[in-house]
């Protein structure tokens, strides 16, 4: 069905493979003129330049569109497309809007998609771009329906003109940007509800009640997620006194290494509140990760601690994670030993993890961390931060005095430094202190 043309304008401003009905104008004249003017609207104009796809099945060709100007002055491109085949054709990125002629038969017949089938195959053809449905004058409730279904207008075929075509284009467009604004927002909206709630299960509150230990803890996402990642630690005291305290990384970045961190997480605090220690409860935990994972490739590093009640004396377990930290007053700040380090879980069936004896003395400070610490890059070369670099950083300052939050903060910050940014890799570190 022909587009008819406004008597103010005649110059086509058609994207086909077929020429345009009306000739450019030739010599002088008016209408030279004005093919001038437009030419240099064009080029001069500061905003982007709008681009048309009309979608129509005129049997006599690609009807002819005037001269379109948005508000602005900028020129409004038009491309034609007699049916969907040629429309996916001519649908490439510059496109901002589509005109469709709701007369224009669906691929197929109705069938089951009613009258607006058509519509509905441009939508899903192109759900990025800004859809203006073309119907019958005095065919409101079609129009309607066509808005409720996806498109941002309705045009009534005999009443268009240049002006009111160029109004409604840039109407849909910005109606469009906005509705794609709105529902990134309520993604975003979603994203960090998601976050919250798997902040809640990676990093708890500490069961420490009747402990004369400090708990301090930090976390810091990498930042090529929006997501946490799979790192997770927890500290309980059980009734005899003991205080445990555990730190993993679940390998990989995402909602699903998120969430088995904090079916890790969960599992560990009940089956320490049940009584399991040592090996006996990382083995039951390589259970819950083999049934929990989604996919036999994932696996978790894991170190937990269990500190006796006097606190002066600690088990230490290793599961290919890398080994704690610790302070003491007169000596310099060194790692455990790890030479009985265990595999990661989920990687050996039947694998067995070492429960070794630690003297940690009367005061200390007993810093447990994830790998991200420590795998930080060191300046614009490849060279990585290590645990060795970690140890003497953290040397450094606790000489200047730092304890507590604002050790760590002075750790995870001057990592980021080294790395002369954002970490990749999720960082989280607790610390544990016992003074006299």
């Amino acid at each position: 069905m022909p587009v008819p043309v406004p008597r103010q304008r005649a110059i086509p401003a058609v994207e086909s493979g077929q020429a345009p009905a009306v000739a450019p104008a030739q010599g002088g004249g008016p209408l030279k003129e004005e093919a001038n003017r437009t030419e240099a609207v064009a080029q001069n104009a500061g905003g982007t330049t709008l681009t048309l796809l009309l979608i129509e099945d005129d049997p006599a060709g690609s009807p002819v569109l005037p001269e379109l100007q948005d508000a602005s002055g900028t020129s409004i491109r038009v491309r034609t497309a007699r049916n969907l085949t040629e429309a996916e054709r001519l649908l490439t990125d510059d496109v901002h809007c589509i005109l469709l002629d709701l007369a224009l038969p669906a691929p197929g017949g109705k069938g089951t998609e009613g009258e607006l089938g058509v519509l509905k195959h441009v939508l899903e053809l192109a759900p990025r771009h800004a859809v203006l449905a073309l119907t019958a004058s005095g065919d409101a409730e079609r129009g309607t329906e066509a808005v409720r279904v996806g498109a941002q207008d309705y045009l009534f075929r005999e009443e268009l003109d240049g002006r009111l075509l160029s109004r409604a284009i840039r109407y849909a467009v910005e109606r469009k940007r906005s509705l794609t604004t709105e529902r990134k927002l309520a993604e975003g909206r979603l994203r960090a509800q998601e976050n919250r709630r798997l902040e809640r299960g990676l990093l708890p509150t500490p069961l420490l009640d009747g402990s004369s230990l400090r708990f301090a803890a930090r976390y810091r996402p990498g930042r090529s997620r929006a997501l946490l990642g799979g790192d997770f630690y927890d500290t309980v005291r059980t009734p005899d006194g003991t205080v445990h305290a555990m730190i993993g990384d679940v390998c990989g970045h995402g909602p699903d290494e998120a969430a088995l961190g904090v079916e890790l997480r969960i599992a560990w605090r009940a089956l320490t509140l049940a009584g399991l220690c040592g090996d006996e409860l990382l083995s039951t935990l390589q259970e819950v990760l083999e049934h929990e994972r989604s996919d036999e490739e994932i696996f978790a590093t894991l170190c937990t601690v269990d500190i006796t009640p006097d606190g002066r004396r600690a088990g230490l377990c290793l599961a290919g994670h890398p080994a704690p930290l610790v302070a003491r007053p007169g000596r310099p700040a060194e790692l455990l030993p790890y030479e009985n380090n265990g595999p990661a879980l989920g990687l050996l069936k039947g694998a067995r993890w070492p429960r070794m004896q630690v003297e940690l003395g009367a005061e200390w400070s007993l810093m447990l961390y994830t790998d991200g610490l420590i795998e930080g890059r060191v300046g614009s070369g490849g060279e990585r931060l290590g645990q060795e670099g970690m140890v003497a950083m953290v040397r450094r300052q606790l000489a200047s005095g730092l304890s507590g939050e604002a050790l760590l903060r002075a750790a995870v910050n001057e990592v980021r430094q080294l790395n002369g940014g954002e970490l990749t890799d999720d960082v989280a570190v607790v610390l544990l202190d016992r003074g006299v």
